[in-house]
């Protein structure tokens, strides 16, 4: 059986033995930052919120541009000086006294994340072949979930010490991963930038085209994900208002069922995204997620007005089919987020398709409040049902946005003068050019 944990040996195994690294430092991080901002740097709640609001807009600005770097001057390279500015931002925290110094560290903090997130996606392009992309990223999802997991316990050492050299001591742990973190990128091997895998006789030249901004498919198949992700405030946002708001069962359920997603995630994310290996299979991976979302937040509305235990037995099984739905329809966007995208702008496509994620967290909790909280029972089964709707309409956006990108290359010419594999034909899906960089023997 495929380990979970551990993809094979190679740069593949670099690769998350890299997001195992700065995922510890970010778990620990994430339990105690806002108690640090607080009760540390005596930072008011609402200054705090603010300031996190402002970097994270900054962040997604920043990600189209630092992925069109990436795609510039090698995605290796950019992916280890972002790690590195990553950790450089963590450790100024540490001397942050007042409120405009939070701002911009906060700023340099987000937009670093968002940068690293895009060239290190160009850099598995570069790396792996385009039927193995989502299976690695599947691993590397359950190695991140392995990750907060410990850094969260490692954090809750330090909420429980309470003292400032315990604060202190977390973020320094979390520069130093983003450090280590940048040592095993190094490690990798460096694929071609962009402007330098299409030649045309002796030649060097970067396809033509508009940036990704105008590349209306792909913007339309990010907006639909962006619902999507919804899902990722309901669980530490949604359902906790709901279940202390709405409904009689025990507060410390909402623990049990974080448990419950991070090790589920861990354990079957491979598993689920093993049938994913193009467009077709995506898309319908997708659309089930979709619909096992709707059916997860009609159970969720439940849970109200029941008996306490009867109410946690409800919840839990909408916890389960949620993170069915989470594990579905992540191995899905994975495989259309880089699957759609031009093979020489996969850093700059990333760098756009990763602000799904900086919306949903900014705006998920205005959405999820106003709707659970709010509206209670017809909100839930609203929000199941805008989920369905995203998820169906995303096949046909990806659909468009193939035809587009195949029509790109047939103009520009078929990659290094090859056909389409069986592999692509069978599972529709866009023809990219093979990346030159090549795997080791392992």
């Amino acid at each position: 059986m495929t380990n979970p944990l551990v993809p094979p040996a190679g740069p593949r195994r670099v690769l998350a033995l890299a997001q195992l690294a700065n995922s510890v430092g970010d778990g620990a991080y994430y339990v105690t930052s806002a108690l640090y901002f607080t009760h540390v740097v005596g930072l008011a709640p609402a200054r705090v919120g603010l300031g996190l609001t402002l970097a994270w807009a900054v962040g997604s600005l920043v990600g189209v541009p630092l992925g069109r770097l990436a795609d510039r001057r090698g995605p290796r390279g950019t992916a280890v000086l972002l790690a590195l500015a990553t950790g450089l931002a963590v450790a100024s925290f540490l001397v942050v006294r007042g409120f405009v110094p939070f701002i911009a560290a906060a700023c340099a903090y987000a937009a670093a994340q968002s940068g690293l997130a895009a060239a290190r996606q160009a850099l598995l392009a570069g790396l792996v072949p385009a039927g193995e992309r989502t299976g690695l990223l599947a691993h590397l999802q359950s190695t991140l979930n392995a990750g907060l997991a410990v850094g969260a316990g490692l954090g809750g050492l330090a909420l429980h010490a309470g003292t400032r050299a315990a604060y202190l001591g977390v973020f320094a742990l979390d520069a130093v991963s983003f450090l280590l973190c940048a040592a095993l990128l190094l490690r990798l091997p460096s694929p071609p930038a962009a402007g330098v895998t299409r030649r045309h006789g002796t030649g060097v030249t970067r396809r033509p085209g508009p940036g990704v901004l105008r590349d209306r498919p792909y913007v339309l198949v990010t907006l639909l994900n962006t619902v999507l992700l919804l899902r990722m405030p309901l669980l530490s946002l949604g359902v906790p208002l709901w279940i202390t708001e709405r409904t009689s069962a025990p507060a410390w359920l909402v623990s049990a069922l974080f448990v419950l997603n991070t090790g589920a995630v861990m354990l079957f994310q491979v598993r689920m995204a093993r049938g994913v290996t193009g467009l077709a299979s995506a898309t319908r991976a997708i659309r089930r997620s979709g619909l096992v979302m709707l059916a997860s937040c009609a159970v969720f509305a439940l849970s109200s007005g029941t008996p306490p235990w009867v109410a946690a037995g409800i919840l839990v099984v909408g916890a389960v089919l949620q993170v069915v739905a989470e594990m579905q329809q992540s191995a899905g966007s994975w495989q259309l987020g880089l699957g759609l995208a031009p093979a020489d702008r996969v850093g700059e496509y990333q760098g756009f398709f990763g602000t799904g994620v900086t919306v949903a967290r900014t705006m998920g909790p205005l959405v999820l409040t106003a709707l659970l909280v709010g509206w209670g029972t017809p909100g839930w089964l609203l929000l199941g049902l805008l989920m369905l709707g995203a998820s169906y309409g995303t096949g046909p956006a990806a659909r468009w946005a193939a035809a587009r990108t195949a029509a790109g290359d047939t103009e520009h010419g078929c990659a290094e003068g090859g056909k389409p594999g069986e592999a692509d034909v069978a599972e529709n899906r866009p023809v990219r050019r093979p990346s030159k960089a090549r795997l080791p023997a392992t």
